[in-house]
């Protein structure tokens, strides 16, 4: 595992920017331990500096994983955010979704949230900004992209998309293969 380079950190906070905003800097400088990031095959994982001082004595090869995985870059150097990390941001979001009990199971599936499966929406969320999807009993579903600004949520059809799916818990079960 190697720390991230200057390109690939800008990258990474640029797209971790667009669901928690500045709160980035608590994912760091945390109380309780000293966490850092750091990239093994494409995949940055989110790892407390005492487990990874202890990781440096396995060889490269016989390391599979450590830590949280954030998720991975492309080849073409753009990053993607996985679901491992979604119980990790989803306390420091800006802007949130809420889906009808109706709707779960919908968006669990892989599909994008309709006008109709929206239950609410934080205040003056933009469009096109990057979201985390809860549950009505607040539990975190998943996250995804705005497609619609909060005041033009209220006026389109039920039938409108409001909320691009980007990822959900579902994929647990779905890609498992790909998560590690």
């Amino acid at each position: 595992m190697r720390p991230l380079t200057e390109d690939e950190t800008k990258i990474f906070f640029e797209k971790l920017a667009k669901y928690i905003g500045r709160n980035i800097k608590v994912l760091i400088d945390r109380k309780d331990e000293e966490y850092c990031f750091r990239i093994q095959k494409d995949r940055v994982y989110y790892v407390s500096v005492r487990i990874m001082n202890w990781a440096q004595t396995v060889s490269r090869g016989n390391l599979a994983c450590l830590g949280v995985c954030f998720g991975k870059f492309t080849k073409t150097q753009k990053f993607r955010l996985q679901v491992t990390c979604l119980d990790i941001i989803a306390p420091y979001a800006k802007y949130k979704i809420w889906v009808k009990s109706s709707s779960e199971m919908s968006f669990l599936y892989g599909n994008h949230i309709l006008k109709a499966g929206l239950a609410k929406i934080t205040e003056n969320t933009p469009e096109h900004q990057g979201v985390i999807v809860f549950s009505m009993s607040d539990i975190p579903l998943g996250f995804g992209t705005t497609a619609r600004s909060t005041l033009d949520c209220r006026k389109v059809d039920p039938t409108a998309i409001v909320c691009y799916h980007q990822a959900d818990i579902g994929e647990y079960l779905r890609d498992e293969e790909h998560l590690v």
